[in-house]
């Protein structure tokens, strides 16, 4: 439950911030905050990542429900998850959620966040969330899930 707490928390705290951007900084376009290095600049994002596949929002839309169906099944299905797997279902659901109710609301991702000073795409907060989620998903993946799996079968490790 506590996961579901963070997770909604996330998709809570990225829909506010999309909100003040488009009422606050639509009509601004860019406000330096740290001049020539981070940024506030309001982009309205059609695509993916580094504005890949424009015009193709049905298509994420639809990947966010599956991604969303599968991290609720894995959710309900396996017990006993380990904190770091819980974690990054549920950042990255978050995340998959709160661009999928921007895409579906307005037909674009509200982008604004800007590091000028590296020339990075624009973002928002469930971008970030994702990312992070994915990365705690490679750490569990890599590093982890052959142990858990073990003791998930009752087997003792062997080192």
């Amino acid at each position: 439950m506590v996961y579901f707490a963070i997770g909604f928390a996330i998709f809570v705290a990225d829909l506010l911030t999309k909100i003040l951007a488009k009422t606050h900084l639509s009509e601004l376009g860019s406000v330096p905050l740290l001049e020539g290095v981070f940024h506030l600049t309001y982009v309205e994002n059609r695509g993916a990542a580094f504005g890949m596949m424009q015009g193709r929002g049905l298509f994420f839309v639809v990947v966010a429900l599956l991604f969303v169906a599968v991290a609720i099944w894995v959710s309900v299905k396996i017990k006993n998850k380990p904190p770091l797997l819980n974690l990054g279902i549920s950042f990255m659901t978050a995340g998959a959620l709160g661009n999928m109710v921007d895409r579906i609301l307005s037909g674009y991702v509200v982008d604004f966040f800007d590091f000028a000073l590296i020339n990075f795409p624009v973002f928002n907060v469930a971008d970030i969330f994702v990312c992070l989620g994915a990365g705690a998903l490679a750490v569990f993946f890599v590093f982890f899930e052959e142990k858990w799996r073990k003791e998930q079968k009752g087997e003792k490790d062997s080192d």
